[in-house]
C-alpha cells in the first residue's frame, strides 16, 4: 500500500487536515462499509435466533484474536472493552484495594484513569512530572513509590504533553509492583510490548481508527485479578444466588455487549493499517514539531510519540475553533492553555503546512 492509497482510504482527508486522532481517529471508508453491512444484516434479518447469537459470539472470538495478534500476545490474555476507561475500571474493581494500599500515578493522566484510581478507595500518590523534562520523569515516579505501593498506574504516552513515559524502566526498577498502563495514546502510534506489564489498556477508536466505543484490556495473569464487573459474557455457568464459574482467561473480564457493527468496524480498521504506519507517523510528528517550532512554543520535546502539544499566543479554545474554520482539526486541552496536534500515518506534509499557515492567518 502506498502513502497515497492509505490517505485515499479516509474521505475526511479530502476536506480537512485531520490532526485529532488523540481524541478519535479518522474513519476509513472500509470501516464505515463494514459497520453499515453489519447494521443492514440486523435491519433485514433481525437480532434474534441461535444463528444470530452464534455469529455474535464468533465475532467476539475473532476480534479477540485480531487484537491479540496486534499486541503479539495470547488470545487468553485479551478482554474486549469499549474504552480504556472501562479497562481501567475492570482492573481497579478487580484488585479490591483498601485504604492502607498505595497507588502511584502522575499529574499528566486522563480522568479515565484517575477516576477509577480514586474510586478504588486506595491512597493515591501523584508524581509531579508535567513540568519536568521527559528524561527526569523516571526519578520523580520512583521517588513517589514506597514499600506500601501496591500499584503503579500511568500512561505510556501522556495525553497532555505527548511525552513517552518510562514504563519499561519502571518495570525493571520495581519488578514486584503491579503496573496498569493506559495505552490510549500508544497503541497504534508507537511499537509497544505489553507483556512485561500486569495490565495494559487499548483504545480502538483513537489511533486504530475504529468505531466509538471499542477497546481491549491485556491481563498478564487473569487468575490473579478478581472479576469486579461481571457480565453475561464473564461466566461459563451461574447459580440462582449469582455465584458463577468464570470463563477461562481474560474473557472473564469482558464487561458486556459490543455491537456487531462496532466489532466489524474495528476488524476492518486494523486490517487496513499499512505495515509502515509507525515509521510514517513518527516522520509526520517530527515534521509537525519542526514547523510549529517556527511559530509557537512547543510543549512536547522532540523524539517523543505522535502527539505534538503547543502553547498558542492566545486563548487555546479560540485557536482550536479558528483552526477548524480553516479546515484544520486539532484539540485544545482544557485548563492548560495548550493545543494538541495528533499526527498519524495518514498525515501529509500539506496537512502540517496547512496547520502552520492557519496559525499565522
Amino acid at each position: 500500500m502506498t502513502f497515497e492509497e492509505a490517505r485515499a482510504a479516509f474521505p475526511v482527508l479530502e476536506r480537512y487536515a485531520y490532526l485529532n486522532a488523540g481524541s478519535v481517529g479518522p474513519l476509513a471508508r472500509v470501516t464505515a462499509d463494514a459497520m453499515a453491512a453489519a447494521e443492514n444484516r440486523e435491519l433485514e434479518h433481525g437480532r434474534g435466533g441461535r444463528s444470530y447469537f452464534d455469529a455474535v459470539l464468533s465475532a467476539r472470538d475473532g476480534l479477540r484474536a485480531t487484537l491479540a495478534r496486534l499486541l503479539e500476545v495470547a488470545t487468553d490474555n485479551i478482554a474486549l472493552t469499549t474504552s480504556t476507561t472501562e479497562g481501567c475500571n475492570v482492573v481497579m474493581t478487580g484488585l479490591s484495594l483498601e485504604r492502607s494500599d498505595e497507588v502511584v500515578t502522575t499529574d499528566v493522566e486522563h480522568f479515565g484513569l484517575l477516576g477509577p484510581l480514586h474510586a478504588s478507595g486506595a491512597r493515591v500518590h501523584v508524581a509531579e512530572i508535567r513540568g519536568l523534562p521527559a528524561d527526569r520523569a523516571l526519578d520523580a515516579i520512583l521517588a513517589a513509590c514506597t514499600r506500601r505501593t501496591r500499584l503503579i498506574a500511568l500512561s505510556h504516552v501522556a495525553w497532555t504533553t505527548g511525552h513517552v513515559l518510562p514504563v519499561h524502566e519502571i518495570r525493571r526498577a520495581l519488578p514486584d509492583v503491579r503496573m496498569l498502563v493506559d495505552g490510549a495514546q500508544s497503541v497504534g502510534t508507537i511499537p509497544v510490548d505489553v507483556r512485561p506489564f500486569d495490565f495494559y489498556t487499548v483504545s480502538g477508536q483513537k489511533w486504530l481508527c475504529g468505531p466509538s466505543p471499542t477497546g481491549a484490556l491485556y491481563v498478564r495473569d487473569p487468575e490473579r485479578l478478581g472479576v469486579g464487573m461481571p457480565s453475561y459474557f464473564s461466566q461459563d455457568g451461574y447459580e440462582p444466588d449469582g455465584r458463577f464459574t468464570p470463563k477461562a482467561g481474560a474473557a472473564r473480564f469482558d464487561p458486556g455487549w459490543i455491537s456487531p457493527a462496532f466489532m466489524a468496524g474495528l476488524e476492518a480498521a486494523i486490517a487496513v493499517r499499512p505495515e509502515w504506519a509507525f515509521e510514517r507517523a513518527a516522520q509526520a510528528a517530527a515534521r509537525c514539531h519542526e514547523l510549529l517550532d517556527e511559530r509557537v512554543e512547543v510543549v512536547t520535546e522532540p523524539g517523543q510519540a505522535t502527539l505534538v502539544t503547543f502553547r498558542p499566543d492566545r486563548d487555546a479554545e479560540a485557536v482550536a475553533a479558528s483552526l477548524l474554520e480553516r479546515g484544520v482539526i486539532v484539540r485544545d486541552l482544557p485548563g492548560t492553555g495548550w493545543v494538541r496536534a495528533s499526527c498519524g500515518y495518514w498525515t501529509s506534509d500539506e496537512d502540517l503546512e496547512r496547520l502552520q499557515a492557519a496559525l499565522t492567518a
